[in-house]
């Protein structure tokens, strides 16, 4: 599968291919041409997904998932299926869908003193080599993926494994050094065939406990890095050698990591990133960088992890880490989404050239172990057995992090397997991206419309939306907004449905908002002069902002102080919201971190949060008092622990929640109860359709914040007429 003396400067013969993923151009229906000269297969397959093919794929592009909590979940009663929803095993179930290779976490030790896992699968190096075994007996080759931690390491936390606490310099370059060759040894022992090594998982700030001082990669850093890559050169020479990194989408990240790497001499074949389309940017994008790595460095790049959701809906009664709120438009929400998704990432990865050599789907299998209705019995499987995401044991080693979060499967909506473990046909995208794959015509999603406006300001729904098909295409239909929009009253969040010219059924929601009297409040006009910082906090353009694309991140390896201030002039006196939005890690209770407003009437404070990543709180200060004098100082203020990161977001400064006339609205309601009674199939289209109408401009007279006793009688009588109105069904 991998070979070292492929290794070289492998983007350069790229340049068509890399124009072609820039432009989009691979996405359209002509990619769906025959098979050219030595390609598999002889033109499209029938199937119930399109999947475009990708055009000169190598023979030899590595197919990859990372199936890491496998053992656990078998162990807790799981039962994988075929396509066809017959029992199968697993690593078969793969090998027939296209996959070619096994990627596999190593977690030092992922136990307590008591010997209770830690979860996420348990998986130390003895259970790594039993899944290794399982993947070769399969035909599958085996990625060997070192965290160097007794468990979860990415960017936000790369804590030392137990044994090496405190150890650092050239002690811990030797323990990791023997950790990584002992362990490669039992895999080699167990003929496991291993490819590809990988030296620590997402590696951005630190690894093994060791955490940079600054962005750009130093010698301490370097020489962990070449301490992993020296034992894999031991062990198994004619594996490859990655290291891994995220955040592809933050611009010039890894041509830094890459030269930092390339000064002190770091020896390794393969630059890995994660690319999630929920956080990471552009297929185009990820194609630029890993170009840029591959033609500079002369080094082959890849994707080690990426992922689509198939539905939002939770499958074991654990949250999940993509759902309605975290969702982004690139996709649908469904197989046919993922199919085209994974299909969009191989391609980028094959068009950087011979240096594009393979993706890997992350947990494509982490499916639940009971639904949501047996939620107790699921939490003592996950708790027995790891197969959740973290048990209780974990919070001892990761207090910051786990703490009380522990559960089930964040990521069973991504998987490639349904709820009850049958393979999805997203999973045979491996198989389809080599021939081309073709369904019936239809409709796999609606474009959501959701618009937020100032309170007073006018609310202008869109002419037209998108219908994306299957196949890749879009269609952009006028549509017919329903009246109700103009009922809409003060702050508050509406719903006004429409029907598209071609007869689909679409909602808008339309959220008012109170004027906000802080500048640049979501930090996504570059001129940042109304701010003003201490420390590390910066506007930076980040997938991890809670709303729009730009926020203030901070982070410092040692203990730090940072701050944003701005001084709000001009507001009126009275009384007053203050709110901002904060995610962060590696915080320990013991940080300050303080949202603050003054005026000449006094100070108000109250603390801001950070409890794990993507996991935002909005802290409020509901009675801020203005003066005469119109002026308010407010502030964002943390002192925090070595190597805590934190995200600052959407300051808001409105006035205090107005109720409102006073409304009547009980026979409103009862009017809305009896319309959502009736039998519509006993009525014309045409007569219940003018009830729908009446119906929405009740809901949203219901909703608005400043709705007058008037609105709600004219609502009402809306309802009524429609409903002496209805027509009965010949």
């Amino acid at each position: 599968m991998w070979n070292r003396t492929t290794r070289g400067p492998g983007g350069v013969a790229a340049a068509a291919a890399l124009s072609l993923a820039l432009t989009g151009a691979a996405l359209t229906p002509a990619a769906w041409a025959a098979d050219g000269p030595g390609e598999a297969g002889d033109g499209p397959v029938e199937a119930g997904i399109f999947v475009p093919k990708v055009e000169g794929l190598s023979p030899d592009f590595v197919n990859g998932v990372d199936v890491s909590t496998v053992l656990s979940l078998e162990e807790s009663g799981v039962v994988f299926r075929d396509a066809a929803g017959q029992p199968a095993d697993l690593f078969d179930v793969l090998a027939d869908s296209g996959v070619n290779t096994v990627r596999v976490r190593v977690w030092n030790d992922p136990f307590d003193a008591e010997g209770r896992g830690y979860g996420g699968g348990n998986v130390d190096a003895a259970r790594a080599v039993e899944i290794g075994e399982r993947a070769t007996s399969a035909g599958l080759s085996v990625l060997v993926d070192f965290h160097y931690a007794d468990f979860w390491a990415d960017p936000a936390r790369q804590l030392a494994p137990k044994a090496w606490a405190g150890l650092a310099g050239d002690d811990l370059e030797a323990a990791l050094h023997d950790y990584t060759a002992e362990t490669l040894q039992s895999f080699e022992d167990a003929g496991v065939d291993v490819g590809m090594v990988q030296v620590g998982n997402e590696t951005n700030n630190a690894i093994a406990g060791y955490s940079r001082p600054g962005t750009a990669i130093d010698e301490p850093f370097a020489d962990l890095i070449q301490a992993g890559s020296s034992a894999v050169r031991e062990v198994l020479p004619d594996a490859l050698v990655a290291v891994h990194f995220t955040n592809p989408e933050t611009p010039n990240r890894y041509a830094t990591y890459a030269a930092g790497l390339a000064s002190f001499g770091v020896d390794y074949d393969v630059f890995a990133s994660s690319y999630y389309p929920y956080w990471h940017g552009t297929t185009a994008n990820l194609t630029a960088a890993l170009t840029h790595v591959a033609t500079t460095y002369g080094k082959q790049v890849m994707v080690a992890e990426t992922s689509w959701a198939h539905t939002l809906e939770d499958g074991d009664g654990y949250g999940n880490v993509i759902g309605s709120g975290t969702i982004t438009d690139q996709y649908p929400v469904s197989v046919q989404g993922q199919a085209s998704q994974l299909r969009d990432v191989i391609a980028a990865v094959s068009a950087v050239g011979p240096a594009g050599v393979g993706v890997f789907y992350w947990e494509p299998a982490w499916v639940p172990v009971g639904p949501p209705s047996e939620l107790e019995a699921n939490r003592a499987l996950w708790e027995q057995f790891g197969s959740g995401w973290a048990t209780s044991a974990a919070s001892e080693y990761d207090p910051v992090h786990v703490g009380e979060f522990y559960g089930g499967s964040a990521w069973d909506n991504q998987g490639l397997f349904g709820f009850d473990g049958t393979a999805l046909e997203s999973l045979r995208t491996f198989e389809y991206v080599r021939t081309g794959a073709v369904a019936p015509r239809e409709v796999v999603s609606i474009e959501q419309v959701a618009l937020t406006v100032t309170d007073g300001s006018p609310v202008a729904l869109p002419a037209t939306i998108t219908v994306t098909y299957n196949d890749g295409t879009t269609e952009h239909p006028a549509v017919d907004w329903s009246s109700a929009v103009d009922w809409i009253r003060g702050v508050g969040t509406y719903s006004i449905p429409g029907v598209t010219e071609t007869g689909l059924a679409v909602t808008a929601s339309v959220v008012v908002e109170a004027p906000n009297f802080v500048r640049n409040p979501g930090f996504e006009d570059p001129d940042v002069s109304d701010w003003r910082f201490t420390g590390p906090a910066a506007r930076q353009p980040s997938s991890d902002a809670f709303a729009g694309e730009h926020a203030v991140t901070f982070w410092n390896g040692s203990a730090y102080e940072t701050s944003a201030m701005q001084t709000v002039t001009d507001v009126p006196a009275g009384t007053y919201s203050l709110q901002a939005t904060t995610q962060g890690t590696n915080s320990p209770a013991t940080d300050v971190r303080t949202l603050t407003a003054t005026t000449s009437e006094g100070t108000w404070s109250v603390p801001l949060e950070f409890t794990a990543w993507n996991e935002f709180h909005t802290a409020t200060l509901p009675d801020v008092v203005v003066g005469a004098d119109g002026v308010v100082e407010i502030s964002a203020e943390f002192s925090l622990s070595g190597g805590a990161w934190g995200v600052l977001d959407e300051v808001r400064l409105t006035a205090a929640d107005d109720d409102g006339p006073s409304v009547r609205t009980k026979v409103l309601e009862v009017a809305l109860a009896g319309a959502a009674r009736i039998d519509r199939e006993r009525f014309t289209a045409a007569s219940v359709a003018r009830l729908d109408e009446a119906v929405a401009v009740g809901e949203v007279v219901l909703a608005g914040s400043r709705a007058t006793q008037r609105d709600v009688v004219r609502a009402t009588a809306l309802i009524a007429k429609a409903m002496l109105q209805l027509k009965r069904a010949k």
